[in-house]
């Protein structure tokens, strides 16, 4: 390896550790903040770590019901559900399961180890039914997702344009 090379692989390694190390940090309140992102941490009990991104709301169109779309990742080697959704925009909040593109709801969604759960426009997804009221662009959405192993886990979804197609969307 030469002198380059040895630099640039020592600085990618610091970056990694330094990113990691504040990633774990359990008082960083960018964990579960403006971004869509929330965390539930593996404790001594062998409970999953999941984390969750990329969480929005298209606005609704009207105050009957509206979508919500993330990406929980688990990073643990035990899998867990996703068994429940709660918000104060809705008294009834349901996980959708799509197949064979028809859209049915479900109990639980699997979120396995080492994997992630993803909750995408075209697939799987929450569903808001009977709006409160009808959030606008920029609002932030709060959402409390229920697991079977892990501990509850507090986002913020970021209410984005009809038309917004998160990033690596399968949807076209």
């Amino acid at each position: 390896m030469n002198t380059r090379t040895t630099r640039t692989l020592a600085v990618a390694l610091s970056l990694t550790a330094v990113l990691g190390i504040s990633a774990c940090s359990s008082d960083d309140k960018d964990a579960a903040g403006g971004s869509g992102a929330g965390a539930a941490s593996a404790d001594s009990a062998g409970r999953p770590e999941l984390t969750v991104s990329g969480g929005y709301m298209p606005e609704p169109v009207n105050d009957k019901m509206a979508g919500a779309f993330m990406v929980i990742k688990n990073g643990s080697k035990t899998a867990d559900k996703l068994t429940g959704v709660t918000s104060p925009l809705s008294d009834d909040l349901q996980i959708h399961e799509t197949k064979d593109q028809k859209m049915q709801q479900v109990q639980s969604m699997d979120v396995p180890a080492k994997g992630e759960l993803k909750l995408e426009r075209g697939g799987n997804h929450v569903m808001f039914m009977g709006l409160k009221s009808t959030p606008k662009v920029g609002d932030k959405v709060t959402v409390e997702l229920r697991f079977e192993k892990s501990g509850p886990v507090t986002v913020e979804l970021d209410v984005k344009e009809r038309t917004y197609q998160a990033p690596n969307s399968n949807d076209h």
